[in-house]
C-alpha cells in the first residue's frame, strides 16, 4: 500500500526531525558557579568583605550565581570592565543575582558599598577574542583595598595562564 503526502505532511515532518537532531544543541545548558558574598574570607579570617571565589573561569553559556550569605552586599561590573557586546549587570542589595556569560573576555566586578574595602572579583569567560579586553580592564584604576585586591586578582590569573 503506497500513501502519498501532501506538502505541509512532508515540511512538518522535516521539521521533527531537525528539532529531534538540533534538540541536544539548544537544550544544553552551560554550568552554573557560585560565587560567594561573604563578610570574612573562609580561608582567612583576617580578610573582611570578599567574593569567594575572588577569580573565576567560566565558558560562554555558563551563569555564576553570586550569593549574599552575608547581608549588605550586592554584585554589579565596573564600569570599562567588560568586553564590548557584553551585557551589565547590577544586584540588588541582600538578593541573588544571575549571570549568564555569552561574550569571552574579563569582567570585573564588585559589591559597591564595599568596593574600596577590596571586594572585587574577576570572571574569565573562555573562547575566540578572549583577551581583546585584558589590557582595558587591567588598566582600570581602584581606590583603597581594592587596589592592592586587584593587584593579587590579577597576579593569580597571570600565574593560572589566563592572560596569556
Amino acid at each position: 500500500m503506497n500513501k502519498s503526502y501532501n506538502r505541509r505532511e512532508v515540511l512538518t515532518g522535516a521539521g521533527v526531525v531537525m528539532t529531534a537532531a538540533l534538540a541536544p544543541n539548544f537544550l544544553a545548558a552551560g554550568n552554573t558557579f557560585e560565587v560567594l558574598m561573604l563578610n570574612k574570607d573562609p580561608d582567612n579570617s583576617k580578610k573582611k568583605m570578599v567574593f569567594s571565589p575572588s577569580l573565576l573561569k567560566v565558558a560562554v553559556g555558563d551563569t555564576v550565581s553570586f550569593l549574599p550569605e552575608n547581608k549588605g552586599h550586592n554584585s554589579e561590573i565596573i564600569k570599562g570592565m567588560l568586553p564590548d557586546g557584553a551585557e551589565k549587570w547590577k544586584g540588588k542589595m541582600n538578593k541573588q543575582v544571575d549571570v549568564t556569560f555569552t561574550v569571552p573576555g574579563f569582567y570585573g566586578y564588585h559589591c559597591k558599598p564595599h568596593s574600596n574595602m577590596g571586594m572585587v572579583g574577576l570572571i574569565v569567560v573562555e573562547g575566540d577574542g578572549m583577551l581583546d579586553n585584558l589590557e582595558s580592564a587591567r588598566g582600570i584604576k581602584h581606590r583603597g583595598k581594592a587596589k592592592k585586591a586587584w593587584k593579587e586578582i590579577w597576579e593569580a590569573a597571570d600565574e593560572a595562564g589566563l592572560t596569556a
